[in-house]
């Protein structure tokens, strides 16, 4: 059985794609940085942060322990309590333009800002209870490390 020169360009091209799909969905999450918002807001700017809501929550378990290592975050207000925000870091830091883009004053450059893309909030209570708000989707992390889908809570930022 001989291939046609079509169906062998065909496979060639699937392959590349899966190839390339493999690659795109594999990539490891980059931390750019982290910044502290107010008292107990974190803002954490990432690169190449997963799709699906398994996936988020997943990273945030796996790389708090790091994220608490590295940059003492997320940083906890008095009562234990804390907000951290997970930002595509995009275009990089950017001019501000009014409302339309997330500035760190910390930043002494005209290059200071990110566009608002927030990937996922992670927000503790003062019973040490934590919920994950990814856009549609809210979760709480139970007791045993079990994540449960809720809509008994409101994210608000403090």
């Amino acid at each position: 059985m001989q291939i046609s020169k079509k169906h062998a360009v065909l496979l060639l091209a699937a392959a590349a794609l899966l190839i390339y799909l493999l690659w795109f969905f594999l990539r490891p999450v980059g931390i750019v940085t982290v910044h502290k918002r107010g008292r107990s807001s974190t803002a954490v700017l990432v690169k190449n942060f997963p799709f699906t809501d398994k996936g988020k929550i997943s990273w945030w378990l796996e790389n708090r322990a790091m994220l608490k290592e590295k940059y003492n975050a997320p940083y906890l207000d008095e009562d234990g309590t804390f907000w951290a925000t997970i930002f595509l870091f995009g275009d990089g830091y950017q001019k501000d333009i009014i409302d339309e883009r997330l500035c760190f004053d910390e930043i002494k450059s005209e290059l200071r800002c990110i566009n608002k893309n927030a990937v996922m909030t992670v927000y503790s209570n003062r019973d040490k209870q934590v919920f994950f708000s990814l856009g549609k989707g809210k979760y709480i992390l139970i007791n045993n490390g079990k994540v449960d889908r809720s809509e008994s809570f409101k994210v608000t930022n403090p």
